[in-house]
């Protein structure tokens, strides 16, 4: 845990957030800020900075994001959805506890 960390104080419970589901090794919580009509973040329980460090600290809680984003998937939009990380304040990232948007519904810019 980080002292400076919204996150981290979210995650201590310093900070109120709407929680939509959890595990052991990850919180998923609405976006205050939504880009998409279901915008939660999947944030691990481990301060780590970026998404890269967290797969070669912690593999299995990148697993578990996964599996949570899965699930909240499959609760709020039918199984079907982005998962973004961003890496990097060039990339938007704006806090540095690896975090991924799960994001469905609307126009969301990309395609494959």
């Amino acid at each position: 845990m980080s002292t400076d960390c919204i996150f981290c104080k979210i995650l201590a419970g310093e900070i109120p957030s709407e929680k939509v589901a959890e595990t052991e090794r990850a919180v998923a919580i609405r976006d205050i800020a939504p880009k998409a009509p279901v915008h939660v973040l999947v944030i691990p329980r481990t301060h780590v900075a970026n998404v890269a460090a967290l797969a070669e600290e912690s593999p299995e809680d990148l697993a578990e994001m996964a599996r949570l984003a899965q699930q909240v998937a499959d609760e709020h939009c039918d199984g079907e959805y982005r998962l973004i990380f961003n890496t990097g304040a060039a990339a938007g990232q704006t806090v540095f506890h690896v975090h991924g948007h799960i994001m469905n519904g609307g126009s969301l810019g990309w395609s494959e």
